[in-house]
């Protein structure tokens, strides 16, 4: 290899770490909403939960046989709106658009197909983690 891949590969070297050195902790929305048998690992046994955490992933150790630190559910513009899409109640109609969802004081996300796009939202109270 080159001197010019080696820098190519320690740029991407330094890029990858300055990346995890960034990740944000995630909400107690994002961690507490999600059923633990849905729960996605994104450690490693005995991994901490400040480990956890600076790696942009949830902890929580007090359900046995799951993974302790998990992937969390996807960040949305309002807290009230972060679910699982099993959790989701319709609050609109087909083909509803962004503006009327909204009108409704509902959530809108349209990424997932054969799914609500418009829901209620819920209560931040019962968010912790």
């Amino acid at each position: 290899m080159g001197s010019q891949g080696i820098r190519l590969l320690a740029g991407l070297l330094v890029l990858g770490l300055c990346a995890l050195a960034m990740a944000e902790k995630p909400s107690a929305c994002q961690c507490s909403r999600i059923s633990p048998k849905n729960r996605t690992n994104c450690g490693f046994p005995g991994i901490s939960s400040d480990d956890c955490f600076s790696n942009g992933c949830c902890f929580d150790s007090t359900i046995r046989n799951v993974p302790w630190c998990f992937d969390p559910l996807p960040k949305q513009e309002n807290q009230e709106c972060i679910m699982e899409v099993s959790a989701r109640v319709n609050c609109g109609f087909p083909g509803i658009s962004s503006e009327e969802c909204a009108s409704r004081n509902c959530c809108f996300s349209d990424t997932i197909r054969q799914v609500p796009w418009c829901f209620y939202p819920l209560s931040v109270e019962d968010c912790h983690y």
